[in-house]
């Protein structure tokens, strides 16, 4: 691989010689034609439902931020025409699968599982940086906690969890753009699989590593995420999850469900020859 990476927008032809191309205002259509917004089902029957959440969707209405309308909850309710109830946590920045229980009883079945670290979960994500070939990121993270739970009063009544993550560098190239100190960017493309369940805990655990996910506008670096802005026209956090394993909670069958890279993932992998990499994970 020699790192190189074109900047030209493929697939968007140049104008002839001396024409303009003008792209006026478009009326919207009637309120009543305006198709409502649904998600892709990945899996679906009388007690599950798994969707792939695209990024920058939210999975419920949050007081971290309150301007947002759009929640993956309501979406799917309005979907299928029914009540749905999350069982674990997905990053807004995250795209991938996200389950979902379609009764109170299922809910509770699902998030013990989860509790019980018997839901095997893969990530892919792009990282700043030539991570190890392989290994396990070991390294307790403090609790974060949710909007409604009670917070401790001091740092020492929270103390820090158990937290670990396994990965595996699976692509890696060195872009002729200086960010930092050097002349030239390393990234990498990575598979992670958390043992564990904590809040952010992948984005915390590569950041710790000095690896962390391009895009990631809280552990990340801003001007690394500027260059892919720039190269790729991505803005998003480059981590998704592309595969969940488990038992179903009512007949034991084991589920494998999958959720395809998202277009805008997959044009980076795309630009940086990554894609058979990712296929193979």
């Amino acid at each position: 691989m020699n790192g190189a990476v074109s900047t030209a927008a493929a697939g968007v032809p140049a104008p002839a010689d001396g024409a303009t191309t003008v792209i006026g205002p478009q009326e919207d259509p009637p309120a009543a034609e305006l198709p409502a917004e649904t998600l892709p089902i990945l899996y679906r029957d009388d007690f599950l439902v798994a969707v792939h959440k695209p990024s920058g969707l939210l999975v419920h209405r949050s007081v971290l931020d309150v301007h947002e309308e759009r929640f993956a909850v309501q979406i799917l309710r309005d979907q299928i025409g029914r009540h749905v109830h999350p069982v674990h946590r997905l990053d807004k920045g995250t795209s991938g699968v996200l389950l979902f229980a379609l009764d109170r009883e299922t809910a509770a079945l699902v998030s013990s599982t989860f509790e019980r670290q018997a839901v095997c979960k893969t990530y892919l994500a792009v990282v700043r940086g030539h991570p190890p070939a392989e290994g396990v990121i070991d390294h307790p993270l403090t609790r974060r906690f949710d909007d409604a739970e009670r917070r401790p009063e001091t740092a020492a009544d929270a103390p820090a969890q158990d937290a670990v993550t396994r990965f595996r560098r699976l692509a890696a190239t060195e872009l002729p753009y200086r960010v930092d100190r050097y002349p030239t960017s390393r990234y990498a493309l990575v598979e992670l699989s958390p043992a564990t369940g904590r809040r952010h805990q992948i984005r915390r655990h590569l950041k710790h590593i000095s690896h962390p996910i391009i895009g990631d506008a809280t552990f990340g670096k801003g001007r690394h995420n500027r260059l892919f802005a720039q190269l790729f026209g991505v803005s998003r956090l480059l981590l998704a999850c592309t595969r969940m394993q488990l038992e179903h909670p009512h007949t034991g069958e084991a589920l494998d469900l999958h959720a395809p890279l998202a277009e805008d993932f997959a044009h980076v992998l795309d630009a940086l020859a990554w894609r058979d990499a990712a296929g193979a994970a």
